[in-house]
């Protein structure tokens, strides 16, 4: 017997990840030391002035449950990485490199180089090198065409520069950016709703979007470090930011608040997009919720002083929202104001 008839063909895997090797040397830069296949991968940290490193790491959850189905793998290599620089970047951290974890039963063709695709486009666009990852063929661990997928991410902040929110108080200004549609969060509710209660094919155009089921849900998550970058070079200085995934509004802004601050929102101030409004009418999904599981169109938030909001508005930043909110004298939950 051959380790190929218990289900791995190690072969296969070397072949795909051969295919998928273009992908990743794509994202190298001068500071990547390693080569492809090493034990561990060597990145070069000399020129940073007082250096933070600011670590993370992620999935995208039942956003797979998705590609599965249709058959597209590219979008959500590209949500993980993108989530991950957002993590890192409120606290101010810009990206260095990423490292992923595949696992699956049996390597599918093309998938790994779909989703290593998808992967590497993301970290060009932020400018980050993919240095290493896992790939592996575990048979009996997962359903036939499926699989599991993580990342982490490592950035670098000089200490001064370091964003913690401490110095967050009440009359400061909540000002959000748009999201492309779920992110990565809140997918295994919207698949009860929309899938299973409402009965719509992924393939469908539900009522009120102007594209297919499947599109939307798979739509990239949006990456807010262009954005970031822009308002610095603004002037703007940047009290505190937030990345709403899981947990949305009301588990993610405390996060950053400190003591005797709150957070109110101000929910007419944006509309939420039809994908939003469509799960909590087919799904009778209370508003609260709502604002808990998912980012209601808006997938990030700084906190800025009344005064720098000027500045901020003219750096002319893309999926700019405007004032969502203000904080608030007090300890508790987030309020959710009309």
């Amino acid at each position: 017997m051959r380790y190929r008839d218990s289900g791995v063909d190690i072969d296969q895997a070397s072949q795909a990840l051969k295919r998928a090797g273009e992908s990743v040397r794509s994202t190298w830069n001068a500071r990547v030391l390693s080569q492809l296949g090493a034990f561990g991968g060597l990145f070069d940290l000399s020129g940073f002035d007082a250096p933070v490193l600011v670590s993370s790491i992620d999935g995208v959850g039942t956003k797979l449950k998705i590609a599965f189905a249709t058959g597209r793998h590219d979008t959500v290599g590209a949500c993980l990485v993108n989530h991950c620089v957002n993590d890192i970047l409120v606290q101010g951290a810009r990206p260095l490199f990423f490292l992923d974890y595949f696992g699956t039963g049996k390597l599918g063709d093309g998938v790994l180089e779909a989703v290593v695709g998808g992967m590497a486009t993301a970290c060009r666009e932020n400018g980050l090198a993919l240095i290493g990852g896992e790939t592996a063929e575990l048979p009996g661990m997962y359903a036939a065409g499926e699989y599991d997928l993580a990342g982490c991410i490592v950035g670098v902040v000089s200490r001064e520069r370091l964003v913690d929110g401490r110095s967050i108080a009440p009359g400061d200004l909540i000002v959000g950016l748009a999201s492309t549609g779920l992110h990565t969060n809140g997918y295994s509710l919207a698949r009860k709703v929309l899938l299973e209660k409402a009965g719509f094919a992924l393939d469908a155009v539900p009522p009120g979007l102007d594209l297919p089921l499947a599109d939307a849900l798979l739509a990239v998550h949006r990456s807010y470090l262009r954005h970031v970058e822009r308002a610095e070079a603004a002037g703007v200085t940047l009290k505190g930011m937030a990345h709403l995934t899981g947990g949305g509004f009301l588990d993610n802004i405390p996060r950053i608040l400190p003591a005797g601050c709150r957070a109110r929102i101000r929910t007419g101030a944006w509309t939420a997009p039809p994908l939003f409004r469509l799960i909590a009418e087919a799904g009778g999904v209370e508003r609260d919720e709502m604002y808990r599981v998912f980012n209601m169109g808006v997938g990030y938030v700084l906190v800025v002083a009344p005064g720098q909001l000027a500045a901020l508005e003219s750096a002319a930043l893309p999926d700019w929202l405007g004032v969502i909110g203000e904080i608030v004298a007090g300890d508790g939950p987030v309020e959710l104001a009309d």
